[in-house]
Protein backbone atom coordinates (compact mmCIF):
# COMPACT_ATOMS: atom_id res chain seq x y z
CA UNK A 1 0.00 0.00 0.00
CA UNK A 2 1.24 3.64 -0.43
CA UNK A 3 3.07 4.50 2.39
CA UNK A 4 2.32 7.91 2.35
CA UNK A 5 -1.31 6.51 3.83
CA UNK A 6 0.25 6.53 7.17
CA UNK A 7 0.70 10.61 6.83
CA UNK A 8 -2.95 10.76 7.25
CA UNK A 9 -4.78 12.65 10.48
CA UNK A 10 -8.12 10.44 11.44
CA UNK A 11 -10.94 12.21 9.60
CA UNK A 12 -12.61 15.11 11.93
CA UNK A 13 -16.46 12.93 11.89
CA UNK A 14 -14.14 9.62 12.67
CA UNK A 15 -13.08 11.82 16.06
CA UNK A 16 -16.08 13.09 16.86
CA UNK A 17 -17.77 8.88 16.41
CA UNK A 18 -15.11 8.27 18.69
CA UNK A 19 -15.49 11.26 21.17
CA UNK A 20 -18.98 10.50 21.37
CA UNK A 21 -19.13 6.44 21.28
CA UNK A 22 -21.06 4.62 24.27
CA UNK A 23 -22.64 8.44 25.62
CA UNK A 24 -25.99 8.32 25.98
CA UNK A 25 -28.32 10.48 25.57
CA UNK A 26 -31.31 11.47 27.68
CA UNK A 27 -34.70 9.39 27.21
CA UNK A 28 -36.96 11.89 25.91
CA UNK A 29 -35.10 14.24 23.49
CA UNK A 30 -34.82 14.26 20.32
CA UNK A 31 -31.45 14.09 18.97
CA UNK A 32 -30.60 17.33 16.80
CA UNK A 33 -27.47 16.75 14.70
CA UNK A 34 -25.05 20.32 13.88
CA UNK A 35 -21.97 18.72 13.71
CA UNK A 36 -21.76 18.62 9.83
CA UNK A 37 -22.34 20.74 7.24
CA UNK A 38 -25.10 18.45 5.28
CA UNK A 39 -27.59 21.11 4.07
CA UNK A 40 -31.65 19.91 4.97
CA UNK A 41 -33.87 22.05 2.97
CA UNK A 42 -35.67 20.55 0.43
CA UNK A 43 -34.45 20.70 -2.75
CA UNK A 44 -35.51 22.54 -6.03
CA UNK A 45 -38.74 20.94 -7.85
CA UNK A 46 -37.63 21.72 -11.29
CA UNK A 47 -33.97 19.75 -10.27
CA UNK A 48 -35.60 16.70 -9.18
CA UNK A 49 -38.09 16.60 -12.33
CA UNK A 50 -34.67 17.21 -14.47
CA UNK A 51 -32.75 14.11 -12.90
CA UNK A 52 -36.25 12.05 -12.78
CA UNK A 53 -36.93 12.74 -16.35
CA UNK A 54 -33.70 11.75 -17.87
CA UNK A 55 -32.77 8.52 -16.03
CA UNK A 56 -33.17 6.64 -19.34
CA UNK A 57 -30.05 8.39 -19.99
CA UNK A 58 -27.86 6.42 -17.86
CA UNK A 59 -27.62 4.12 -21.06
CA UNK A 60 -24.63 5.67 -22.44
CA UNK A 61 -21.31 6.62 -20.90
CA UNK A 62 -21.00 10.09 -19.71
CA UNK A 63 -18.39 12.36 -21.37
CA UNK A 64 -15.32 14.07 -18.58
CA UNK A 65 -15.78 17.54 -19.72
CA UNK A 66 -19.39 17.41 -19.54
CA UNK A 67 -21.92 18.67 -21.93
CA UNK A 68 -21.51 21.71 -23.87
CA UNK A 69 -25.46 22.64 -22.08
CA UNK A 70 -24.10 22.37 -18.86
CA UNK A 71 -20.60 24.05 -19.16
CA UNK A 72 -22.40 27.21 -20.56
CA UNK A 73 -24.76 27.26 -18.43
CA UNK A 74 -22.04 27.27 -15.11
CA UNK A 75 -20.30 30.29 -17.47
CA UNK A 76 -23.22 31.77 -17.57
CA UNK A 77 -24.23 31.57 -13.77
CA UNK A 78 -20.30 32.91 -13.03
CA UNK A 79 -21.32 35.90 -15.22
CA UNK A 80 -24.40 36.70 -13.72
CA UNK A 81 -23.08 36.29 -10.44
CA UNK A 82 -19.89 37.97 -10.34
CA UNK A 83 -20.88 40.70 -12.91
CA UNK A 84 -17.90 39.38 -14.95
CA UNK A 85 -18.37 40.93 -18.57
CA UNK A 86 -20.39 38.88 -21.17
CA UNK A 87 -17.89 36.07 -22.73
CA UNK A 88 -15.64 36.47 -19.91
CA UNK A 89 -15.85 33.21 -19.57
CA UNK A 90 -15.39 30.55 -22.11
CA UNK A 91 -17.38 27.42 -21.57
CA UNK A 92 -14.82 25.23 -23.72
CA UNK A 93 -11.83 25.64 -21.77
CA UNK A 94 -12.76 27.19 -18.94
CA UNK A 95 -15.37 25.14 -17.13
CA UNK A 96 -14.63 21.40 -15.83
CA UNK A 97 -17.66 20.01 -14.33
CA UNK A 98 -16.91 17.45 -11.20
CA UNK A 99 -18.85 15.31 -8.74
CA UNK A 100 -18.77 17.82 -5.59
CA UNK A 101 -15.75 20.00 -5.25
CA UNK A 102 -14.57 17.23 -2.30
CA UNK A 103 -13.43 14.92 -4.73
CA UNK A 104 -12.36 17.63 -7.25
CA UNK A 105 -10.12 19.24 -4.62
CA UNK A 106 -8.76 16.19 -3.75
CA UNK A 107 -8.03 15.13 -7.56
CA UNK A 108 -6.68 18.84 -8.21
CA UNK A 109 -3.73 18.93 -5.76
CA UNK A 110 -2.67 15.00 -7.24
CA UNK A 111 -2.51 16.71 -10.65
CA UNK A 112 -1.02 20.31 -9.55
CA UNK A 113 1.78 18.85 -7.26
CA UNK A 114 5.04 18.27 -8.76
CA UNK A 115 6.22 15.46 -7.35
CA UNK A 116 9.48 17.51 -5.96
CA UNK A 117 10.53 16.28 -2.31
CA UNK A 118 10.02 20.10 -0.95
CA UNK A 119 6.91 20.98 -2.49
CA UNK A 120 4.57 23.35 -0.05
CA UNK A 121 0.14 23.51 0.20
CA UNK A 122 -0.75 26.16 2.14
CA UNK A 123 -3.93 26.26 3.70
CA UNK A 124 -5.82 28.33 6.20
CA UNK A 125 -6.18 26.75 9.84
CA UNK A 126 -8.64 25.73 10.84
CA UNK A 127 -9.59 24.31 7.51
CA UNK A 128 -11.87 21.91 5.41
CA UNK A 129 -9.58 18.70 5.84
CA UNK A 130 -9.69 17.01 1.88
CA UNK A 131 -7.28 20.14 1.44
CA UNK A 132 -4.48 18.68 4.23
CA UNK A 133 -4.98 15.31 3.05
CA UNK A 134 -4.56 16.02 -0.52
CA UNK A 135 -1.57 17.67 0.44
CA UNK A 136 -0.14 14.45 2.12
CA UNK A 137 -1.45 11.77 -0.81
CA UNK A 138 0.47 14.26 -2.84
CA UNK A 139 3.29 13.61 -1.05
CA UNK A 140 3.55 17.47 -0.35
CA UNK A 141 3.89 19.03 3.46
CA UNK A 142 0.73 21.67 4.08
CA UNK A 143 1.64 25.01 5.80
CA UNK A 144 -0.67 26.38 7.96
CA UNK A 145 -1.79 29.75 8.29
CA UNK A 146 -3.64 30.45 11.41
CA UNK A 147 -7.06 32.41 10.73
CA UNK A 148 -7.80 33.86 14.45
CA UNK A 149 -9.58 36.85 15.67
CA UNK A 150 -7.18 38.25 15.85
CA UNK A 151 -6.13 38.80 12.10
CA UNK A 152 -10.03 38.40 11.60
CA UNK A 153 -9.92 35.08 10.22
CA UNK A 154 -8.01 36.04 7.40
CA UNK A 155 -4.89 33.90 6.37
CA UNK A 156 -2.14 36.78 6.93
CA UNK A 157 -0.38 36.20 3.72
CA UNK A 158 2.09 39.06 4.69
CA UNK A 159 3.45 36.61 8.15
CA UNK A 160 4.85 33.48 5.33
CA UNK A 161 8.16 34.00 5.11
CA UNK A 162 10.00 33.65 1.43
CA UNK A 163 11.42 30.53 1.61
CA UNK A 164 7.95 28.89 1.77
CA UNK A 165 6.32 30.78 -1.09
CA UNK A 166 9.06 29.85 -2.93
CA UNK A 167 8.62 25.98 -2.06
CA UNK A 168 4.41 26.41 -2.59
CA UNK A 169 2.73 24.93 -5.77
CA UNK A 170 -0.91 25.27 -4.05
CA UNK A 171 -2.64 27.53 -1.90
CA UNK A 172 -5.93 26.98 -0.69
CA UNK A 173 -8.24 30.00 -0.18
CA UNK A 174 -12.09 29.37 1.42
CA UNK A 175 -14.46 32.18 0.90
CA UNK A 176 -16.64 32.39 2.91
CA UNK A 177 -14.72 30.50 5.30
CA UNK A 178 -15.12 27.05 7.20
CA UNK A 179 -15.62 27.40 9.63
CA UNK A 180 -15.79 31.17 11.21
CA UNK A 181 -17.85 32.28 7.81
CA UNK A 182 -15.21 34.97 6.86
CA UNK A 183 -16.11 36.64 3.33
CA UNK A 184 -12.03 37.27 2.11
CA UNK A 185 -12.54 41.12 0.62
CA UNK A 186 -11.35 41.59 -3.06
CA UNK A 187 -8.17 43.23 -1.80
CA UNK A 188 -7.15 40.18 -0.04
CA UNK A 189 -7.77 38.34 -3.28
CA UNK A 190 -5.47 40.53 -5.48
CA UNK A 191 -2.88 40.40 -2.69
CA UNK A 192 -2.64 36.63 -3.37
CA UNK A 193 -2.87 36.62 -7.21
CA UNK A 194 0.53 38.98 -6.85
CA UNK A 195 2.01 36.52 -5.02
CA UNK A 196 1.08 33.71 -7.66
CA UNK A 197 2.42 36.40 -9.99
CA UNK A 198 5.87 36.12 -8.18
CA UNK A 199 6.16 32.98 -7.27
CA UNK A 200 4.46 30.87 -9.72
CA UNK A 201 1.91 29.00 -7.94
CA UNK A 202 -1.42 27.99 -8.18
CA UNK A 203 -4.37 29.68 -6.00
CA UNK A 204 -7.12 27.52 -5.14
CA UNK A 205 -10.15 29.00 -4.38
CA UNK A 206 -12.90 26.97 -2.96
CA UNK A 207 -16.35 29.07 -3.04
CA UNK A 208 -18.69 26.21 -2.29
CA UNK A 209 -20.51 28.66 0.19
CA UNK A 210 -20.12 31.75 -1.84
CA UNK A 211 -24.35 31.64 -2.39
CA UNK A 212 -24.47 31.50 1.74
CA UNK A 213 -24.20 34.96 2.70
CA UNK A 214 -26.19 37.42 5.57
CA UNK A 215 -25.91 41.04 3.62
CA UNK A 216 -28.16 40.38 0.47
CA UNK A 217 -26.15 44.07 -0.77
CA UNK A 218 -23.15 42.71 -0.36
CA UNK A 219 -22.46 38.86 -2.21
CA UNK A 220 -19.05 37.71 -1.34
CA UNK A 221 -16.74 38.42 -4.43
CA UNK A 222 -14.68 35.42 -6.09
CA UNK A 223 -11.83 34.71 -7.66
CA UNK A 224 -11.89 35.41 -11.14
CA UNK A 225 -14.24 38.54 -10.40
CA UNK A 226 -10.42 39.71 -8.62
CA UNK A 227 -8.67 38.24 -11.06
CA UNK A 228 -10.19 40.27 -13.95
CA UNK A 229 -9.87 43.66 -11.65
CA UNK A 230 -5.96 42.76 -11.88
CA UNK A 231 -6.17 42.50 -15.23
CA UNK A 232 -5.86 38.96 -15.13
CA UNK A 233 -8.15 37.87 -18.50
CA UNK A 234 -7.34 34.29 -18.87
CA UNK A 235 -7.60 34.06 -14.75
CA UNK A 236 -3.94 33.03 -14.78
CA UNK A 237 -2.42 30.69 -12.30
CA UNK A 238 -5.73 30.75 -10.67
CA UNK A 239 -8.76 28.09 -10.39
CA UNK A 240 -12.30 28.27 -8.26
CA UNK A 241 -14.57 25.81 -6.98
CA UNK A 242 -18.47 25.97 -7.24
CA UNK A 243 -20.52 23.44 -5.61
CA UNK A 244 -24.38 23.34 -5.84
CA UNK A 245 -24.43 20.97 -2.47
CA UNK A 246 -25.21 24.30 -0.35
CA UNK A 247 -26.73 26.53 -3.37
CA UNK A 248 -29.04 23.95 -3.81
CA UNK A 249 -29.56 21.71 -1.00
CA UNK A 250 -28.75 18.62 -2.86
CA UNK A 251 -25.43 17.44 -1.27
CA UNK A 252 -25.80 13.64 -3.18
CA UNK A 253 -26.21 15.01 -6.32
CA UNK A 254 -22.18 15.51 -6.42
CA UNK A 255 -21.84 17.90 -8.85
CA UNK A 256 -20.28 21.28 -9.05
CA UNK A 257 -17.29 22.53 -11.04
CA UNK A 258 -14.19 23.96 -11.54
CA UNK A 259 -13.15 27.03 -13.89
CA UNK A 260 -10.28 29.13 -14.20
CA UNK A 261 -6.73 29.32 -15.99
CA UNK A 262 -7.43 27.06 -19.52
CA UNK A 263 -4.08 25.73 -19.22
CA UNK A 264 -4.58 24.31 -16.00
CA UNK A 265 -7.87 22.92 -17.03
CA UNK A 266 -6.79 21.63 -19.87
CA UNK A 267 -4.18 19.24 -18.07
CA UNK A 268 -6.69 18.81 -15.00
CA UNK A 269 -9.06 17.56 -17.61
CA UNK A 270 -6.26 14.96 -19.33
CA UNK A 271 -5.82 13.90 -15.28
CA UNK A 272 -9.76 13.25 -14.69
CA UNK A 273 -9.84 11.03 -18.11
CA UNK A 274 -7.77 8.31 -16.39
CA UNK A 275 -9.60 9.19 -12.71
CA UNK A 276 -12.46 7.56 -14.09
CA UNK A 277 -15.12 10.67 -12.75
CA UNK A 278 -17.38 11.91 -15.65
CA UNK A 279 -20.77 13.23 -14.09
CA UNK A 280 -23.70 10.90 -15.36
CA UNK A 281 -25.83 12.53 -18.11
CA UNK A 282 -28.93 13.11 -15.63
CA UNK A 283 -27.00 14.55 -13.18
CA UNK A 284 -25.67 17.28 -15.31
CA UNK A 285 -29.10 17.98 -16.75
CA UNK A 286 -30.48 18.44 -13.33
CA UNK A 287 -27.39 20.41 -12.70
CA UNK A 288 -28.36 22.75 -15.69
CA UNK A 289 -31.82 23.41 -13.94
CA UNK A 290 -30.22 23.91 -10.53
CA UNK A 291 -27.50 26.28 -11.84
CA UNK A 292 -30.43 28.64 -13.42
CA UNK A 293 -32.64 28.95 -10.90
CA UNK A 294 -31.94 31.91 -9.15
CA UNK A 295 -35.39 31.87 -7.12
CA UNK A 296 -34.59 28.72 -5.11
CA UNK A 297 -30.75 30.31 -4.13
CA UNK A 298 -32.56 33.58 -2.73
CA UNK A 299 -35.25 31.83 -1.02
CA UNK A 300 -32.66 29.40 0.26
CA UNK A 301 -30.44 32.08 1.42
CA UNK A 302 -33.50 33.56 3.26
CA UNK A 303 -33.79 30.46 5.32
CA UNK A 304 -30.26 30.46 6.65
CA UNK A 305 -30.73 34.27 6.98
CA UNK A 306 -33.84 33.60 9.35
CA UNK A 307 -32.13 30.98 11.56
CA UNK A 308 -29.36 33.41 12.35
CA UNK A 309 -31.49 36.07 13.84
CA UNK A 310 -33.31 33.21 15.64
CA UNK A 311 -30.86 31.82 17.10
CA UNK A 312 -28.10 34.67 17.90
CA UNK A 313 -30.16 36.63 20.77
CA UNK A 314 -30.61 32.88 22.21
CA UNK A 315 -27.08 31.89 22.66
CA UNK A 316 -25.27 35.75 22.93
CA UNK A 317 -26.12 36.01 26.25
CA UNK A 318 -24.04 33.36 27.59
CA UNK A 319 -21.46 32.39 24.88
CA UNK A 320 -19.07 34.76 22.95
CA UNK A 321 -20.35 34.11 19.81
CA UNK A 322 -20.66 36.50 16.26
CA UNK A 323 -22.58 36.65 13.29
CA UNK A 324 -20.23 35.56 10.25
CA UNK A 325 -20.71 36.78 6.69
CA UNK A 326 -21.55 33.66 5.16
CA UNK A 327 -21.29 30.08 5.42
CA UNK A 328 -23.86 28.06 7.54
CA UNK A 329 -21.95 28.27 10.57
CA UNK A 330 -21.43 29.55 14.21
CA UNK A 331 -18.07 28.78 15.76
CA UNK A 332 -18.28 30.54 19.18
CA UNK A 333 -15.80 29.93 22.02
CA UNK A 334 -16.78 27.99 25.21
CA UNK A 335 -13.77 28.89 27.15
CA UNK A 336 -12.25 25.19 28.06
CA UNK A 337 -11.90 22.11 26.49
CA UNK A 338 -13.60 22.01 23.17
CA UNK A 339 -13.77 18.04 23.20
CA UNK A 340 -15.59 17.85 26.89
CA UNK A 341 -18.08 20.59 25.65
CA UNK A 342 -19.54 18.68 22.80
CA UNK A 343 -19.53 15.47 24.57
CA UNK A 344 -21.24 17.01 27.56
CA UNK A 345 -23.47 19.02 25.50
CA UNK A 346 -24.15 15.68 23.33
CA UNK A 347 -25.09 13.28 26.75
CA UNK A 348 -27.31 15.86 28.70
CA UNK A 349 -28.74 17.56 25.68
CA UNK A 350 -28.97 15.17 22.52
CA UNK A 351 -27.28 18.03 20.89
CA UNK A 352 -24.39 17.10 18.55
CA UNK A 353 -21.80 19.52 17.42
CA UNK A 354 -18.47 19.48 16.33
CA UNK A 355 -14.89 20.38 18.14
CA UNK A 356 -13.14 23.05 16.73
CA UNK A 357 -9.51 21.22 17.67
CA UNK A 358 -10.63 18.85 15.35
CA UNK A 359 -10.49 20.70 12.31
CA UNK A 360 -7.18 22.30 13.22
CA UNK A 361 -3.67 21.36 13.95
CA UNK A 362 -1.02 22.55 15.97
CA UNK A 363 1.16 25.62 15.41
CA UNK A 364 3.27 28.34 16.84
CA UNK A 365 0.40 29.88 18.76
CA UNK A 366 -1.14 26.15 19.74
CA UNK A 367 -4.44 24.88 18.07
CA UNK A 368 -6.26 28.01 16.64
CA UNK A 369 -9.59 25.58 16.85
CA UNK A 370 -9.40 24.52 20.22
CA UNK A 371 -11.63 26.25 22.64
CA UNK A 372 -14.31 26.53 20.41
CA UNK A 373 -16.98 24.24 18.53
CA UNK A 374 -18.48 24.59 15.16
CA UNK A 375 -22.40 24.42 15.50
CA UNK A 376 -24.00 23.77 11.72
CA UNK A 377 -27.76 25.66 11.59
CA UNK A 378 -28.99 23.02 8.99
CA UNK A 379 -31.52 21.38 10.09
CA UNK A 380 -35.03 22.93 9.94
CA UNK A 381 -35.41 26.63 11.44
CA UNK A 382 -37.47 25.22 14.55
CA UNK A 383 -34.94 22.88 15.04
CA UNK A 384 -32.37 25.44 15.34
CA UNK A 385 -34.15 27.40 17.72
CA UNK A 386 -34.62 24.21 19.90
CA UNK A 387 -31.39 23.13 19.75
CA UNK A 388 -29.89 27.00 20.74
CA UNK A 389 -32.75 26.81 23.85
CA UNK A 390 -30.31 23.45 24.84
CA UNK A 391 -26.96 24.81 24.20
CA UNK A 392 -28.17 27.86 27.10
CA UNK A 393 -29.46 25.71 29.45
CA UNK A 394 -26.49 23.28 29.11
CA UNK A 395 -23.64 26.45 29.19
CA UNK A 396 -25.92 28.15 32.21
CA UNK A 397 -25.36 24.93 33.93
CA UNK A 398 -22.18 24.07 33.73
CA UNK A 399 -20.01 27.48 33.74
CA UNK A 400 -16.53 27.34 33.40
Amino acid sequence: MNPLLARLHPYPFEQLAQLLSGVPTPAGLTPIKMSIGEPQHDPPANVLAALRDNLHRLGTYPTTAGLPELRSACALWLERRYRLPAGSVDPESMILPVNGTREALFAFVQAAVDGRADARVLMPNPFYQIYEGAALLAGAQPYFLATTPANGYMPDLDAVPESIWRRCQVLFLCSPGNPAGRVLPLDHLRRALALADRYGFIIAADECYTEIYLDEASPPPGLLEACLAAGHARFERCVAFHSLSKRSSVPGLRSGFVCGDPQILSLFLQYRTYHGSAMPVPTQLASIAAWQDEEYAARNRRLYQEKFERVLPILAPCLEVARPDGAFYLWPEVRGDDARFARGLHASQAVTVLPGSFLAREGPGGNPGAGRVRISLVPPLEQCVAAAGRIREFVQRNPS
